[in-house]
């Protein structure tokens, strides 16, 4: 704040000495009005940024509205498919091939929470994850072994996260437009390298596969990685600085700007972040696949963005939780997997997602409309 009032106490020095003076209605102190807002005006709006946003704890979190509606749709459709398809709904094998699909999608969604709490958008998960697939699988990638293979596909998801931070923050790119040009040349840098063919993971790094077939409690290992991933995330947004700047960024932008954080470099790091979920992703759907593919990740940032839509963040930023993104994902997977069992068509199945979808930014309006 001194440093904003600089220019006025060269030229009325008095106002140091006299600090009730910039309230006095005297003309010499106009000009200045007029060049800069009142200093208590700049101390209350950078108290309002610095103050810590409230959220509630996981138990309160479960109490509201739109938790427990997602908790009823869930519970619909867990008495669809025993009503439809009891002999085939409710086995282990089922539940273990819903929360494997969930897995993949799901380590997106985490990131795609924080972008869009954040204020943007990134229509690019999909391709990235497709391109930190293919990377990983190359022949010469995998001559040095798994380990390698699982650290060149986070670095390339993070740094294509990283480069769609850049373009947004320093290249002032709209969200939409960055992450859509990263949509379509990640996909195409894929094919390129793969000549169009899917790369399958060798005998010699059999490890990455054992994420998919080991299993622990019944559940494979893939599972147990996409819910370290929530629990870092549900951590990262709610019990850091990290996190809450997070909020104040997308909430209001100008107002964390002066409250003294730096909005540029934080958006860098929540693309960056949600590269770095695309490339363990890419991990796990080498896991399921034993693939690497410049087709992975087809639609995926649909699913993504319209999880956390429905989980209740707001596609203007500052407001969103990890468990409400979760909770629409798992709505999402367990459409796809009545379909599945029932033989309905695919296009059906988009018919219905896209109807949900519109109801849940409807129903978001609407209370946003009643608060206002």
């Amino acid at each position: 704040m001194t440093e904003s009032r600089g220019p006025q106490a060269e030229k009325a020095p008095q106002a140091e000495k006299a600090p009730q003076a910039e309230n006095a209605p005297s003309p010499g102190n106009a000009p200045e009005a007029e060049k800069a807002p009142p200093a208590d005006e700049h101390a209350r709006v950078e108290a309002q940024a610095r103050k810590p946003v409230a959220r509630p704890g996981p138990l309160a979190r479960l109490g509201e509205a739109r938790h427990l509606g997602l908790l009823a749709a869930l519970a619909l459709l867990v008495v669809v498919g025993l009503v439809t398809r009891p002999e085939n709904f409710a086995t282990a094998s089922n539940l273990v091939s819903i929360l494997s699909l969930a897995a993949t999608i799901g380590v997106i969604t985490v990131g795609m929470t924080f972008v869009i709490i954040g204020g943007g958008i990134d229509l690019s998960v999909g391709s990235i994850m497709a391109l930190a697939s293919v990377w990983a699988t190359t022949l010469a990638t995998q001559s040095y072994g798994p380990f390698v293979m699982i650290v060149c596909a986070v670095l390339v998801g993070a740094g294509a996260g990283l480069v769609n931070g850049l373009l947004i923050s320093y290249g002032r790119m709209v969200p939409f437009i960055a992450t859509l040009a990263m949509f379509v040349a990640a996909r195409g840098l894929a094919e390129r390298m793969s000549d169009r063919k899917t790369q399958l993971v060798q005998q010699d790094n059999q490890m990455i596969v054992e994420l998919s077939t080991t299993r622990v409690l019944g559940l494979p290992l893939l599972v147990f990685v996409f819910a370290l991933v929530v629990a870092a995330g549900w951590v990262l947004l709610n019990r850091t600085t990290f996190g809450r700047r997070t909020y104040a960024v997308g909430g209001n932008p100008e107002a964390a700007r002066l409250a003294g954080i730096d909005v540029r470099r934080h958006t860098v790091l929540l693309y960056a972040l949600s590269g770095l979920c695309c490339g363990i992703a890419a991990v796990l759907i080498m896991a399921r696949t034993t693939t690497g593919s410049s087709t992975h990740g087809q639609l995926y940032e649909l699913d993504a963005i319209a999880a956390v839509i429905i989980g209740g963040t707001l596609l203007a930023g500052g407001r969103g939780t990890i468990m409400g993104s979760i909770l629409g994902l798992l709505i999402f997977t367990l459409i796809t997997n009545l379909f599945i069992l029932n033989g309905l068509n695919t296009s059906d199945q988009l018919i219905a997602k896209g109807l949900i979808i519109v109801v849940a930014v409807l129903l978001q309006r609407r209370g946003l409309e009643s608060r206002t």
